[in-house]
């Protein structure tokens, strides 16, 4: 199944009983974008752009507005390249959220599909504060076939994730893929605890290819774009892990987070099953939300 097959539940009809591409069908639109999770400031400025290029262009029937606004949606998506960096070997990926957005899960999910891609995976079990934190990801390090780093409950992340780096370099690991607790945004010492981990991928292997990936429920609406700019600040995102598209969320607060922070969106979770971790495609994206 395809990426805009699975994506198909979340879609909106904004265009049932469109006539023309009039003020009351902008008008309309933006509420509806808000409503999609957009963000007021984000879909007043899609609007904008679009209504620009139906003057410009003299665009009237469904399908030409249609492809317009699909196009300014997917241009406002392009941030940067949405492929993971694996350059180095190891290469190095932080996964960092809230609890409950899907961290563990993604980073099964991913390590299955990197070693379909060819790669030896490393995984981390640095959330040693969630109680079976570390149990759950063994799980999913047995099902995706890949080695896993852990430590007691309660255990120094830092000195978790020293040990998977030093074991990926004697096992000759392409991919390190490391948990991390769920740190709720408003908390400065675990944000410190992110920037701790970091100082230690930056000692034990310099110069290794980094991404710090932000999973995001697509259902968190608004907040998703408060709990980015904290972790940005933090840690300096290099992508977002889109979870939870497989339901009612229309997920379209990564298109504000796109617009206000440049964090291009990477990965995108459709399913609960080890296959439904799927590359992000701005354009079948777009499609969905219309």
């Amino acid at each position: 199944m395809g990426f805009f097959d699975k994506l198909k539940k979340i879609t909106t009809n904004l265009f049932s009983g469109f006539t023309e591409a009039d003020e009351a069908f902008f008008e309309e639109l933006e509420e509806t974008l808000i409503l999609a999770d957009l963000g007021m400031d984000t879909a007043l400025e899609t609007v904008e752009k679009l209504r620009q290029r139906v003057r410009k262009e003299g665009l009237h029937d469904q399908e030409a507005v249609k492809t317009a606004l699909r196009e300014v949606l997917a241009a406002g998506l392009d941030t940067g390249t949405t492929e993971l960096n694996v350059s180095t070997t190891p290469s190095v990926m932080l996964f960092i959220g809230v609890n409950g957005v899907g961290k563990t899960t993604s980073i099964g999910k991913l390590a299955h599909l990197l070693k379909l891609c060819g790669k030896r995976v490393l995984l981390c079990a640095a959330d040693t504060f969630r109680a079976a934190a570390a149990d759950q990801l063994e799980i999913w390090a047995e099902r995706a076939g890949c080695e896993i780093v852990r430590q007691h409950e309660g255990a120094d992340p830092g000195a978790v994730l020293f040990d998977a780096l030093q074991a990926a370099k004697a096992r000759g690991a392409d991919v390190v893929l490391c948990d991390t607790a769920g740190r709720l945004h408003n908390k400065a010492n675990l944000m410190a605890e992110l920037a701790k981990l970091s100082k230690i991928i930056d000692r034990e292997c310099p110069g290794a290819a980094r991404e710090t990936l932000l999973v995001l429920d697509a259902t968190t609406g608004q907040n998703g774009l408060i709990q980015a700019k904290q972790f940005q600040e933090a840690a300096g995102l290099t992508g977002i892990v889109l979870t939870k598209l497989d339901g009612t969320a229309k997920g379209g607060i990564v298109v504000a987070i796109a617009r206000e922070l440049g964090v291009p969106v990477k990965l995108v979770g459709v399913g609960e099953g080890i296959d439904d971790l799927r590359p992000f495609d701005a354009e079948a994206y777009a499609q969905a939300i219309i």
